[in-house]
């Protein structure tokens, strides 16, 4: 190995583990699977213990996931074309998922408070889903053809 190959390689595994170290701390966790062509996914966690599980396939889906508190778990799915899904969540303990599988389709979650559920399902295209829950153990299922 060359001094600037081994420069390079060094500079890139402190850029991986100085970025991989905050997705980790507190017990977080980020799965996060892409297929297909042009798919996006951003989000940030602040807490411990929190789950962000994404699965896209398709063309241009989008995805975002924000996390503040404890125990939190975000998933999304998607496939198809030009989907968009959020999840907001802040506090301890609630549940967001979402799913599509059509073109065009968009879901936002909002989760504020505790112990709070969301399920969201939409099979064809163009379905709209906007939901948002504050308080405690308030649970919501939406199904979309």
């Amino acid at each position: 190995m060359t001094f600037a190959t081994t420069l390079k390689t060094a500079a890139f595994s402190l850029i991986v583990a100085a970025t991989a170290a905050p997705a980790l701390a507190g017990g977080n966790s980020v799965n996060v699977s892409q297929w297909g062509w042009g798919n996006a996914i951003g989000g940030g966690q602040m807490g411990n213990f929190n789950t962000i599980i994404v699965d896209q396939g398709g063309l241009w889906n989008e995805a975002i996931l924000l996390q503040d508190g404890n125990g939190n778990v975000g998933a999304v799915g998607q496939s198809g074309i030009n989907n968009g899904a959020s999840i907001d969540q802040l506090g301890d303990g609630n549940v967001g998922g979402v799913a599509q599988f059509g073109t065009d389709n968009d879901a936002d979650l909002q989760q504020t408070g505790t112990g709070n559920a969301a399920a969201v399902i939409q099979f064809g295209n163009g379905n709209t889903s906007s939901t948002t829950q504050s308080g405690s153990g308030n649970v919501v299922a939406i199904v979309q053809y």
